[in-house]
């Protein structure tokens, strides 16, 4: 007595391996142009370069100064300073997928896939792997470098083990959130230096001027860089610019409602990043 096959369970089967071949592919690409090497590199030098300088330094002799490593908000501060670069992973995403249109070789992953939607969706999964690896290595060396200057200047650190682990962790995941904000820009602009001056010249530089105008800073808390204040507790940004300015500054988000409106960001991101270039020419 044979057995029938069913035809949608052998059609999801069919669709499933077609996506992990899609993965498996984007990753052999990945590794191939060492994306993942500058990508690891600039995770320890915006984590652990960042963080160890301040640390060293000494973040009660900046200006304006800031607390001292010796105590809890000051050990928190100069970790979830780092989310300030979160550009950078944002950048890695971008160059990444607009790369790919300047050499045309997304032509060539088009016609062995004509279905763009699923291509766009492997690249996607990939470049949130990459930007989570990103995360947990900048926050690791963040902790490290952290460590290591309490060490050197013989300072106790107070802050403790389970708040620092949860603040790691949510840079972390922020990181693979901003990648993926790239990972579209870079999709919907095709181009390199277009996507590297919206990336930088949002993330580094409008939202910031947003905080100095009256009004129009409410909207700051829901903007991924207030988001990601929030949800790493990293408030002295708009603290300071708003006693330096006399502007009222805005108020951030609980670190749940945060974490829902990053999430949020990365699933619009996401979703106009796989279907709205399935009409477009390559050209």
């Amino acid at each position: 007595m044979s057995t029938l096959t069913n035809p949608t369970a052998a059609s999801h089967r069919t669709r499933q391996r077609s996506s992990l071949r899609l993965i498996r592919g984007e990753l052999i690409r990945l590794t191939a142009v060492r994306m993942h090497r500058w990508a690891a590199l600039a995770a320890v030098v915006c984590g652990g370069g960042l963080t160890g300088l301040l640390s060293v330094i000494g973040p009660e002799n900046a200006t304006p100064p800031m607390p001292g490593i010796d105590t809890a908000e000051g050990a928190a501060l100069v970790v979830g300073i780092t989310g300030v670069l979160l550009f950078v992973p944002a950048l890695i995403g971008a160059i990444g997928v607009a790369g790919e249109y300047r050499h045309r070789t997304i032509a060539t992953t088009f016609l062995a896939e004509p279905r763009r939607g699923r291509v766009l969706t492997a690249k996607l999964i990939v470049y949130a792997g990459l930007g989570l690896v990103y995360g947990v290595i900048a926050s690791l060396t963040s902790a490290i470098a952290l460590l290591a200057a309490a060490l050197v200047r013989g300072v106790d650190l107070t802050i403790p083990a389970a708040d620092l682990s949860t603040l790691l962790i949510r840079l972390a995941v922020a990181a693979a959130v901003y990648t993926v904000l790239g990972v579209a820009i870079g999709a919907l602009t095709r181009n390199q230096l277009v996507a590297v001056g919206i990336v930088v010249g949002y993330f580094y530089f409008l939202e910031y001027i947003l905080l100095v105008v009256p009004g129009i800073n409410t909207i700051y808390p829901y903007l991924p860089g207030g988001a990601t204040a929030a949800l790493t507790d990293f408030s002295f940004i708009t603290s300071t610019i708003a006693e330096q300015t006399a502007t009222p500054g805005p108020g951030l988000l609980p670190p749940a409602a945060a974490a829902a409106v990053l999430l949020a960001y990365a699933a619009i991101a996401a979703a106009t990043a796989a279907l709205l270039p399935l009409r477009r020419d390559l050209t």
